[in-house]
């Protein structure tokens, strides 16, 4: 299937340019970098009015910087040069985004942008549950200026985000948590290559006595039109010692916040279920970071 539709293709040199095209085509234009996931939509025909792509490779927006409280990464910086960042590899609140970075295959890990898997709001992503566990932001540029979203407000539906028409994703921050934070993710897939049957990114924040003062848990993967907050599990994890019975209680509490879809690969039940698995081996892998 091709996109026969289209019927230009521009490589602006700043965001006026992006800006001023989206104005022109709105809904009839799509912003592409690595252009990993156009083949999937249009498989799922979500594509046929798209009749101008721009191409922001050209605007410098493959950026990384971790300095202050805020760590800033660009939305054409593909996905093996976030995984190469120092930060990335030794620092344990990043430890998600470490493991988020071990699963996809070489080809997209060369070419898949932060800023694609971002905007594309596919459910079935890694990275944005773990932006959402990091309390991330998406930063957009459109023809009101610059702005910050909440990811917590980004992810509007299925494929649907809440930009406006003529903005697009010109980054995501990260702040910089305090001393003794963590995070892990975890995935499963049916192979290297595939989307998420079900994943799960967990941050905490721990007390010097070996207590989380705080959580931040969410799932993806077939459990929902978005990613889903796991609220129950966070508060139990919260102020608590996190020995077994806790990831006990606060595994089954995730697993009854999900509401899953069964498909060809995996039941409602079955995501459910591994969902307290996962919470629980997230949870574990996160703080055996701190040690």
């Amino acid at each position: 299937m091709a996109l026969t539709s289209v019927q230009s293709f521009y490589s602006p040199e700043d965001s006026k340019g992006v800006i001023e095209l989206l104005a022109k085509y709105e809904d009839s234009a799509l912003i592409v970098a690595g252009g990993t996931f156009l083949h999937g939509l249009v498989s799922r025909g979500l594509l046929s009015g798209i009749e101008a792509l721009i191409n922001i490779q050209k605007l410098g927006l493959n950026q990384i910087d971790v300095s202050g409280a805020t760590m800033t990464v660009g939305a054409t910086t593909i996905l093996g040069q976030l995984q190469s960042c120092e930060q990335v590899q030794k620092e344990a609140w990043l430890g998600a985004v470490k493991d988020a970075m071990t699963y996809p295959p070489v080809q997209i890990m060369n070419s898949g942008t932060v800023g694609g898997s971002i905007s594309s709001s596919c459910p079935f992503f890694d990275f944005p549950v773990t932006l959402l566990a990091l309390d991330g932001n998406v930063q957009a540029e459109g023809g009101n200026g610059a702005r910050t979203i909440s990811l917590d407000e980004f992810f509007a539906g299925l494929f649907e985000n809440s930009l406006e028409a003529d903005e697009f994703v010109t980054g995501v921050t990260i702040p910089v948590p305090a001393s003794k934070s963590t995070s892990a993710f975890i995935k499963m897939e049916t192979n290297a290559n595939d989307l998420a049957i079900i994943n799960l990114a967990v941050s905490l924040s721990m007390t010097d006595d070996g207590s989380c003062a705080g959580a931040r848990v969410f799932a993806g993967g077939g459990v929902g039109e978005t990613p889903v907050r796991c609220s129950a599990a966070e508060g139990i994890l919260s102020a608590s010692k996190l020995d077994e019975d806790t990831l006990e209680k606060a595994g089954q509490a995730a697993a009854d916040e999900l509401d899953p879809l069964s498909d060809h690969r995996a039941s409602a039940e079955y995501r459910k279920a591994m969902g307290k698995v996962l919470l629980k081996r997230a949870v574990t892998s996160a703080i055996g970071r701190l040690a």
